[in-house]
């Protein structure tokens, strides 16, 4: 049965701007703790694929695939899959941009189901995609604030 998880967190920046950091993918190894290469392998309109590199696992395994992200500055949403699924039998994933009092709220729901021979099964699989996306969105916010707070001009003291 396929699984479901969603996360979110309010970064204290502009919308404009969490969009637009967020979805510079060429920086994501960068902004991301967990990503060691990205590959862009094509870019056409507002869909990119591309190829994520993570670091080594505990065990030395480098995991690696290919994804497609489609952006809709519009409506402020990310739809992506795995188009190289691995171990999974399918992962999409959607994100969500929505101003909110306190900055931006930033959300993922990933809907995935693992293969049969995966190594792992669809509930072991939620909570470490539950426990790293706060790990990273958490990192993802930090760099942000900092981000917004360098690029503010400093107030003039008299």
């Amino acid at each position: 049965m396929p699984a479901h998880t969603e996360n979110e967190i309010v970064i204290a920046a502009p919308l404009d701007l969490v969009w637009d950091v967020t979805n510079d993918l060429e920086h994501w190894p960068e902004l991301f703790s967990e990503y060691a290469a990205i590959e862009i392998l094509a870019d056409e309109g507002n869909t990119t694929t591309f190829r994520l590199t993570m670091h080594p696992d505990d065990n030395g395994k480098v995991w690696s695939w290919v994804s497609e992200r489609t952006v809709n500055r519009a409506s402020h949403t990310v739809v992506a899959r795995r188009v190289e699924t691995g171990p999974f039998d399918f992962m999409d994933i959607r994100w969500e941009y929505t101003e909110v009092v306190d900055g931006t709220r930033m959300r993922w729901t990933q809907d995935f189901a693992m293969k049969p021979d995966a190594p792992v099964d669809d509930d072991w699989m939620a909570d470490n995609i539950n426990r790293n996306s706060v790990v990273q969105m958490g990192l993802i916010r930090d760099k942000i604030e900092q981000r917004d707070r360098e690029r503010r001009p400093e107030p003039s003291r008299r």
